[in-house]
């Protein structure tokens, strides 16, 4: 039987599922959300759930947390109707989900927020020594060792996870959503999580991981759910998918080159950096971008990638070195190195340029509003025309160009954070981990449009810790090593085992 096809189940055989959903349907409006996902877990099972941006993921985990009623289909818990009626009411049941985005309070200490919500309390006060115990108990069986007394404030992404999961363990739940809890970790934190995870489904717990790397769901899930428009289109064991496979059920066709090879001719020198150094970091970083060509920057989490960039744009006070544009130095400010068309794309989508608040015309627009004035004011129908076009080119799923961007994905935003570079119609583009929280097709679309921009004579250079990305669609890669910056490559010389060698620091090189 083809995996893609839902497996019917013996009666007689089959052992009954921690959770069976069938047929589950939501609409808003007329917008069909869920139109009849069927999925079955069991308990010490890790199912990894895939689909792109809006093809129903969040929705259907808020209809098991109990966020949203569904419209249509049955839930069974251990074999009985299940339909929360709230979150409190699925997390009693043992339903606990850890949201990308994560709710900690910055203010109270790890074992504050492990018990939040769930404190022990004597004669009206926190019982102290009861509340650390139980928040060391959580954080032992995620093989964790953080200070109870640290503000969660001081502690690293990575930290900032584990005490999220461990304030779920405290309830004791049956299952546990992930809800792309990597996406903000590096390679040795996701690690840790993957083994903790692993811990967690041999004790019993069933776990839904949602994801978009496809080898990361290899890693830790046995068996995948594809959802594809509202609808479940694909369920079978991960080992019966190729990436090629799940890929075409993800997108709906077939993708037969994921990244897009067209000539580049790289022109003259557009960014030159010599010995450049922050106060910090980096420390040393010296590179050449040339029109034409898209460059790669890859290192691990806290080698300086990010610093770098911040420092050429005047973020970060420089300390050495010298960064020349075109031929002549460098403009002194960010606003000056925009003036110059020069973009920046941050890994922090909401910390670092995207107003929440305001719609996906007003974000996308903000940089250059010329093409969208008449006599000297914003036309909204200008606006708006050109934020349609921009989102149909960076392909932004949103139901106009009203929307507030608060209101759409992680993914979508930040592609509108994108189409803003495309707008501003930059020389220079920094792109810093653009394909985070997005799908397949969607990266599929990005990396098209960053081919398309190095054709046209425009400069990319890409900072990522994915390295298929960096392998696939640049024309060189330059490794970080503990802020030093390595000699840029031609990807043809390059090859993954060598380039996670020099990551790291070892002897080995990332030529072949």
């Amino acid at each position: 039987m083809d995996p893609a096809t839902p497996r019917p189940r013996d009666p007689a055989t089959a052992v009954c599922p921690l959770l069976s959903l069938r047929g589950i349907r939501k609409s808003f409006g007329g917008t069909a959300a869920l139109r009849g996902v069927d999925l079955d877990l069991h308990a010490r099972e890790c199912v990894a759930l895939i689909g792109e941006n809006g093809a129903g993921k969040s929705t259907l985990m808020k209809v098991l947390s109990g966020v949203y009623q569904p419209d249509g289909g049955t839930m069974l818990l251990d074999g009985q109707h299940f339909t929360p009626k709230d979150p409190l009411a699925a997390r009693r049941a043992g339903v606990a989900i850890v949201h990308q985005e994560l709710a900690i309070a910055a203010h109270l200490s790890v074992a504050e927020n492990i018990v939040l919500g769930t404190e022990p309390v004597m004669c009206g006060l926190v019982h102290a020594r009861q509340r650390d115990a139980v928040a060391r108990r959580a954080l032992a069986e995620l093989g964790a060792d953080l200070p109870l007394g640290r503000l969660a404030s001081a502690l690293a992404p990575a930290e900032r996870q584990l005490v999220e999961i461990a304030r779920t363990l405290v309830t004791r739940p049956r299952i546990l959503v992930l809800d792309e809890p990597t996406s903000s970790l590096g390679r040795e934190d996701a690690a840790r999580l993957h083994a903790a995870v692993g811990r967690l489904v041999a004790g019993g717990v069933a776990v839904i991981w949602i994801s978009h790397h496809l080898e990361e769901c290899r890693l830790v899930a046995s068996r995948c759910l594809v959802l594809r428009d509202g609808a479940s289109v694909a369920d079978g064991a991960m080992a019966a998918f190729t990436d090629a496979e799940l890929i075409r059920q993800l997108a709906g066709r077939a993708v037969d080159e994921l990244y897009p090879r067209q000539a580049h001719r790289p022109g003259a020198p557009l960014l030159e950096l010599q010995a450049l150094a922050g106060v910090a970091l980096p420390v040393a970083a010296s590179l050449t971008v040339c029109s034409g060509e898209v460059v790669g920057i890859f290192g691990l989490v806290g080698a300086g990638r990010t610093e770098l960039l911040r420092v050429v744009l005047g973020l970060d006070r420089r300390r050495a070195g010298t960064v020349t544009f075109a031929g002549a130095p460098a403009p002194e400010n960010p606003a000056a190195w925009l003036a110059a068309g020069v973009g920046l794309l941050s890994e922090d989508r909401k910390g670092d340029g995207l107003l929440l608040a305001r719609s996906i015309a007003d974000n996308a627009t903000l940089t250059n509003l010329r093409p969208c004035s008449r006599g000297g004011l914003v036309s909204p129908r200008r606006q708006q025309a050109a934020a349609a076009a921009l989102m149909t080119r960076a392909t932004v799923k949103a139901a106009g160009p009203e929307q507030a961007v608060g209101e759409l994905s992680g993914g979508n935003q930040q592609k509108v954070a994108f189409a803003r570079l495309l707008h501003h119609d930059c020389r220079l583009l920094l792109l810093d981990e653009p394909t985070r929280g997005i799908d397949v097709g969607a990266k599929a679309a990005l990396y098209q449009l960053i081919d398309d921009l190095a054709v046209q004579g425009r400069a990319v250079l890409v900072v990522s810790s994915y390295l298929p990305e960096l392998l696939g669609i640049c024309d060189r890669i330059a490794v970080m090593t503990h802020g030093r910056l390595g000699p840029a490559r031609p990807v043809a010389q390059c090859h993954a085992e060598g380039l996670i060698a020099e990551a790291i620091g070892t002897t080995e090189q990332a030529s072949s």
